[in-house]
């Protein structure tokens, strides 16, 4: 299990205090395009970068703040997320208001919130490996994709 970290550049600090509390509490590894120094391309490179780091990942955790509004790639970042069937949340502080589109996804709002998705995260992550065996590939996604969110969302009491 890997968490692709979504993020816009005035988010870099929260983003990377959420991924160093997934690795160090919760022993989840995560993909954060600031330590990656492929990530500073531009242009198609980087693009295409981003959608291979996107395929190495199982999820997507997209960080937002009033800061989002103004970047291109989160949302493109969750439109493949989308297109791959990869389980997405939303880490939203407190006082953050979730565009609609965010609110078909569950979404986090402090660290227990986090908590919740590391443990749904990871009791969940052998259902995808399991659901394989006797259903195709495609269904088998989808299928673990949506029981990911409906246990979270049940969880986070959403």
């Amino acid at each position: 299990m890997k968490v692709f970290i979504s993020h816009q550049k005035a988010d870099t600090e929260l983003a990377a205090s959420i991924s160093h509390r997934l690795r160090t509490v919760h022993q989840i590894d995560s993909y954060l395009d600031v330590i990656d120094p492929v990530a500073q391309q531009a242009g198609d490179e980087l693009g295409e970068h981003i959608r291979a780091e996107l395929g190495r990942c199982t999820q997507l955790l997209a960080v937002v703040s009033s800061s989002t509004k103004s970047s291109w790639w989160v949302p493109w970042e969750i439109g493949i997320a989308t297109e791959k069937d990869q389980p997405i949340a939303t880490y939203a502080g407190e006082s953050t208001p979730l565009p609609e589109y965010l609110k078909k996804w569950p979404y986090l709002r402090s660290n227990k919130d986090l908590d919740e998705y590391a443990a749904v995260s990871k009791s969940s992550s052998g259902t995808y490996r399991v659901r394989k065996g006797y259903l195709n590939e495609e269904v088998a996604r989808r299928s673990s994709t949506a029981e990911f969110h409906k246990t979270l969302r049940a969880r986070l009491g959403q």
